[in-house]
């Protein structure tokens, strides 16, 4: 190994994380960050495997809200032990849902709908979702959020909302999305609690910050690419990595009929 080399690969280790949004701090962009007042609370459930620190939005995503809480792990007994504080109404919570229902398939142009456990639309949207008092966002691959769906049963009492983005996610090719209606967190929370609160500028602030954040990503990988490396292409098709076309039929038929308790 050239010393060149071995200087490269020391480099990673030498250079502290941001303790506010955990980045290496080339990486960072915290100083730009713009708080916001929210009246929607945010709370961002991380799988404990999602580690990709360059890439990743939820602390970033995070930071940006007065209210607003990330917590990492697989399972908490209810939505109350993972906010850390009293939930009455769990009802009154919309959670980001996983299964197979789409927006285009529905009978709406929304880009927040209201689901049942069927994957039909909700009677009442606008009162339903007028009565949204917090927003669960679960972070990590297509597969590790939904690990997190089926270990956390008191899921099943939020109200489901799925989203119809009217543009793809920003990644572009640095992070392909298993789906077209696929968003980071970041973009994903600006888009609910906008929509939900009805202030534009809360997406339109995050949104600017991931693209902050894209940039600084590129320009650290042009000038240190062992810091900032390319993305691996991700599996998206079960659990439990490859399992094959039959593998992938059988993950997504059982993610799409979520079990009641």
């Amino acid at each position: 190994m050239s010393d060149k080399s071995e200087a490269a690969s020391a480099i990673p280790d030498e250079i502290p994380d941001c303790p506010h949004c955990g980045k290496p701090l080339p990486l960072c962009i915290c100083e730009s960050v713009e708080l916001i007042e929210n009246k929607i609370q945010l709370l961002i459930l991380q799988h404990p495997q999602e580690q990709d620190r360059a890439l990743g939005t939820a602390r970033l995503a995070a930071l940006h809200f007065r209210d607003a809480v990330v917590k990492v792990g697989l399972s908490w007994p209810s939505l109350s032990k993972a906010l850390g504080r009293p939930v009455h109404d769990p009802s009154r919570w919309a959670i980001l849902y996983l299964g197979s229902a789409k927006v285009a398939d529905l009978d709406t142009d929304k880009e927040i709908v209201a689901i049942n456990r069927k994957g039909e639309l909700e009677e009442h949207q606008r009162a339903i979702l007028g009565d949204i008092e917090g927003i669960v966002l679960l972070d990590g691959t297509w597969s590790q959020a939904k690990a997190l769906w089926w270990r956390n049963a008191w899921m099943l009492k939020c109200q489901r909302v799925i989203l119809g983005p009217k543009r793809p996610s920003r990644y572009g090719v640095l992070r392909k999305e298993p789906r077209g209606d696929g968003l980071s967190t970041i973009e994903a929370a600006g888009l609910l609690l906008a929509g939900l609160e009805k202030r534009p500028d809360i997406a339109e602030t995050l949104n600017a910050s991931f693209e902050r954040m894209l940039a600084r990503y590129r320009e650290v990988q042009a000038e240190m690419p062992e810091l900032a490396p390319k993305p691996k292409k991700k599996d998206y098709r079960g659990h439990k990595g490859h399992k094959g076309r039959k593998g992938a039929k059988k993950a997504a038929k059982k993610a799409a009929k979520p079990r009641s308790k």
